[in-house]
């Protein structure tokens, strides 16, 4: 099979085309051919050396969307749809022609969803859904604030919170995209630097995606029991806030690392979010780019650039 893969840590020069045997399933795995594919920015931090727990050499690639070829009988030929913090990093990721996933981590794709869209949900939606729903618990007429709104992992949550309900502050540096879902969904948009100046937000639930400096914004916006969802570090590791409005407050602190989360636990997510994505109702994953599979070095620059909406290889 044509597979991408890297035997060095380094630059994007590391990537290469190159053939290998496909897998052999066992009896606890299933053989998928992959029909799509989304690029990461943690792919691309994991080519520069930035995942310590990874092994070499390796076929990076967490998301994929594809059909079972091999495996249990009553899963051949179904379209699947997968995620998770172990391939591409301790396992042969998704960035091939197949792909060899445990049998307990397949779920059925979203009949709504092609399978370059598919292959967008994985990373962006499943840290979104960890943070926003499975800790956070934001309930119907709730307000989410999110900060760093322009981002996958922000326009996910965005998408999210509308689907089940709630208000959305979308908060970014930077006007958004008319077409992006901060724009299109948000309730209302602050610049980040006015945010800053004022505070003025009071929100049930702030998801931060940039990390650093910006927590002590994040908690400040926080209402009573207000809970503040972290998912970067930023630049500076370490930070300082003031403890007593932190307790007096009675906020709560959550921090999110889908890397956590392998292909068979990132399932169950996957199949929590399949209605919603069946329903058509706020939940769609931005496509930006497709390439195929010899121009990964490409797909990998660009999101390294910030390309917006998702980047998908076809092999």
């Amino acid at each position: 099979m044509r597979a991408i893969e890297f035997r060095e840590f380094g630059d994007l020069s590391q990537l290469q085309l190159v053939d290998r045997p496909e897998p052999r399933p066992s009896e606890t795995t299933a053989l998928v051919r992959i029909e799509a594919a989304s690029v990461n920015p943690s792919d691309v931090k994991n080519i520069a050396g930035r995942m310590p727990q990874t092994t070499l050499p390796r076929i990076p690639g967490r998301d994929y969307s594809g059909v079972v070829v091999e495996g249990p009988a009553d899963w051949l030929g179904a379209s699947v749809w997968g995620t998770g913090g172990d391939a591409g990093f301790t396992r042969d990721g998704t960035h091939a022609e197949f792909i060899e996933v445990p049998r307990a981590s397949l779920a059925r794709k979203p009949g709504a969803l092609s399978h370059e869209a598919a292959a967008c949900v994985g990373v962006t939606f499943l840290t979104a859904w960890c943070g926003v729903v499975d800790y956070a618990r934001l309930a119907k007429g709730e307000t989410l604030a999110v900060i760093g709104a322009g981002g996958g992992v922000g326009g996910a949550a965005i998408q999210l919170a509308k689907y089940l309900g709630a208000r959305v502050v979308a908060i970014s540096r930077k006007p958004l995209p008319a077409d992006s879902p901060a724009a299109t969904l948000a309730d209302a948009w602050i610049g980040s630097a006015e945010l800053e100046r004022t505070g003025a937000v009071r929100a049930d639930v702030v998801l931060d995606t940039v990390g650093g400096a910006m927590l002590e914004t994040a908690l400040r916006l926080l209402a009573h029991r207000g809970r503040l969802i972290e998912i970067t570090g930023g630049s500076d590791r370490r930070i300082s806030f003031d403890i007593v409005d932190f307790y007096r407050n009675e906020s709560q602190l959550f921090g999110v690392d889908s890397l956590k989360r392998g292909l068979t636990a990132a399932a169950e997510t996957l199949r929590s979010l399949a209605p919603g994505f069946e329903a058509g109702a706020y939940l769609a994953p931005p496509i930006g780019k497709v390439l195929p599979i010899e121009q990964a070095r490409e797909a990998y620059r660009l999101v390294a650039d910030g390309q917006p909406g998702r980047v998908v290889l076809k092999p």
